[in-house]
């Protein structure tokens, strides 16, 4: 199962939790049984407490006899969309979604005419969906033999992550019409590491690389070091990033993406601003400093040498861009000209670690993942709760059916294109009466780095 919440930024700095509970001074807590339900809940409000970046809102009197995951939401600020807990002795308690499962995502959609058409957006490389032969633009007409409809789309959705089969009925979309109907099996499994995927575009003597990540995995700054140096080799003057579907993850990764574009920068200038609560205070990182919290990541210095030296990006985002792709395009913003083409980001400001009894033996199983600093980029710029708004605002599901990612007629993509080469406001057709009206990773987005 992938990392949920692989943000780690500055743990080495909280050491410290590892047994909390023993250092309370609340007489007012009665001392529950060890291994007790309540003596846990106790471990988790006593952690929570120290590093929850809404710590002073957490109620004064909360019920301890709650099972241990009620318990852990009993403590949370009702802004908080993102902090969760998981027993790791309990594959069941991490968060489940079609994605994470089975390697895919879809949309439901209604078009003009009024009728409901669910399209597949994505398919991991190497996943259960790719193996069982679903493709991006393939149109989904039942799930487990009920057809899906816009009042039981959310409804099929979260009974998929209780099962380890599901049965597709699915077919390809012609001139408004699915044709060539077939019934796929995709079984739970595992999807690897996605890889990094790109193109060169040439037109007017004007080169402009397209690059496809999905998410920031710790350990990725060889691959982009080396797409780069690629770019730089080929004299690339334009850059374009599709992030669309990246919930985020390291932070350090996108610290080392964002060293390899603009110019002016050096190791010491500052990348990001960390906010916390009275304890975690407020931190600032360089690029240097960021990167380097990776321990397998390539120096600044190296990154920096395959710099493209841009004075602006292209990038694309949808609601799925989340995180940790939302702070490249925050803290970019200080260096060059941020274009952002597509739909609002999902708004995910905030960052933080894991928590959990770092004793030996381990007597609590449980591991929190709580929000624990809100993220500012060098010019103190964030609070980007609802979103960040792009600057051209583009329906990816305008046509259909859904073109390979990295088609340079795919609608995103051939917006941004268009902007480069015409040195206009793309317009193409933009259907205002497409509907989203639901979408599989739309509940497990803020659960997934």
């Amino acid at each position: 199962m992938r990392n949920f919440f692989n943000i780690q930024i500055l743990a080495v700095l909280f050491l410290s939790v590892l047994m909390i509970s023993c250092n309370r001074t609340d007489d007012e807590i009665p001392d529950f049984p060890e291994g007790s339900t309540e003596a846990v809940n106790v471990w988790v409000q006593d952690s929570i407490r120290r590093y929850y970046y809404w710590a002073d809102q957490m109620p004064a009197k909360p019920d301890y006899h709650l099972p241990t995951k009620d318990f852990f939401k009993s403590l949370l600020a009702p802004q908080d969309r993102f902090s969760f807990i998981v027993n790791t002795a309990d594959s069941s308690s991490y968060p489940r979604s079609v994605r994470n499962m089975y390697g895919f995502d879809y949309t439901v959609l209604q078009l003009a005419n009024g009728e409901v058409v669910t399209v597949i957006k994505l398919v991991l490389k190497n996943s259960p969906a790719m193996n069982a032969g679903l493709e991006r633009g393939m149109v989904i007409k039942k799930i487990n033999g009920v057809a899906i409809t816009a009042s039981n789309a959310e409804e099929l959705t979260a009974a998929i992550p209780d099962q380890t089969v599901i049965q597709l009925t699915v077919g390809n979309w012609e001139n408004g019409s699915i044709i060539n109907e077939k019934n796929i099996t995709v079984y739970y499994g595992y999807s690897l590491d996605q890889p990094l995927m790109s193109k060169i575009f040439e037109q007017n003597n004007k080169k402009t690389a397209y690059l496809y990540i999905y998410d920031f995995p710790d350990g990725m700054t060889s691959a982009l070091n080396q797409k780069f140096a690629e770019f730089k080799t080929e004299g690339v003057q334009e850059l374009i990033l599709d992030l669309r579907y990246n919930y985020g993850g390291s932070v350090s990764s996108s610290a080392a993406l964002c060293s390899l574009i603009p110019a002016g920068i050096s190791a010491n200038s500052p990348f990001i601003i960390y906010k916390g609560n009275k304890n975690g205070g407020e931190v600032k990182r360089t690029f240097s400093q960021q990167i380097s919290y990776d321990s397998n990541a390539l120096d600044f210095s190296v990154l920096h040498a395959n710099s493209l030296g841009l004075n602006k990006v292209y990038v694309i985002t949808s609601k799925s861009t989340a995180s940790a792709s939302e702070i490249v395009i925050n803290n970019l913003k200080p260096y060059l000209q941020v274009i952002q083409v597509g739909d609002a980001t999902l708004g995910k400001d905030m960052a933080g670690f894991v928590v959990e009894d770092r004793r030996k033996p381990k007597k609590i199983t449980w591991q929190m993942h709580p929000v624990i600093y809100k993220v500012f980029n060098a010019s103190g710029e964030g609070n980007y709760t609802n979103g960040i708004a792009p600057q051209i605002q583009v329906n990816e599901y305008s046509a259909l059916p859904l073109r390979t990612l990295g088609d340079p007629d795919e609608v995103l993509l051939s917006s941004v294109l268009h902007q480069i080469y015409s040195k206009s406001i793309y317009n193409g057709t933009q259907p205002q009466d497409v509907k989203v009206l639901y979408q599989s990773d739309s509940p497990y987005i803020g659960f997934s780095n």
